[in-house]
């Protein structure tokens, strides 16, 4: 059974990947990486969670608009990041605090009914919440770093490159759901 919950932590957390290699391209310090990837982890471990305690019918209720939410948060950000970027210098350090609090949780929402699935058959719920959280955690620490390199291989405003690269992921994972 770990085999399966080890695969499917990968899988969910393949979305925040990608998104953290978009936002590694934002400058910001380590720590904030740090603080970026705990943040996803965090909100992935808490959704299955979540799915698990409230059990199908929120789940349900909210699965089908979950991967929605994620592309329209995600969207709006990336047009934020390109309007700012063309209103304004380049900046030396990009901090939004709710960029760690509102894209994360919106990546996560889609996990409530993978945490329904799992109650069903039968894992344990804090032990299932916690390996999805670290796996998310360290792949998006992984995203982030791997972010950072592009943003410095590609000379382009890495606000700007930020913003069109949320976008486009947005409009995939729209068009994906």
């Amino acid at each position: 059974m770990i085999v399966e919950l080890l695969a499917l932590g990968f899988i969910l957390s393949l979305d925040n990947f990608r998104v953290s290699i978009a936002l590694g391209t934002l400058p910001f310090s380590r720590l904030r990486a740090v603080q970026v990837a705990l943040t996803f982890g965090l909100w992935d471990g808490l959704a299955p969670l979540v799915g698990v305690l409230l059990g199908g019918y929120f789940g349900q209720a909210i699965g089908l608009y979950a991967e929605y939410v994620g592309a329209a948060v995600m969207g709006g950000y990336g047009l934020y990041l390109l309007v700012h970027s063309l209103r304004s210098a380049a900046p030396e350090e990009l901090d939004h605090p709710w960029m760690l609090f509102g894209i994360p949780l919106s990546l996560s929402l889609d996990n409530l009914l993978a945490g329904t699935s799992l109650g069903l058959l039968g894992f344990s719920p804090v032990f299932s919440a916690t390996i999805l959280a670290a796996i998310t955690a360290l792949m998006s620490f992984v995203g982030l770093c791997l972010g950072r390199v592009i943003g410095r291989l590609i000379r382009i405003r890495s606000d700007l490159l930020s913003g069109i690269a949320l976008v486009i992921m947005a409009v995939v994972l729209a068009l994906g759901s």
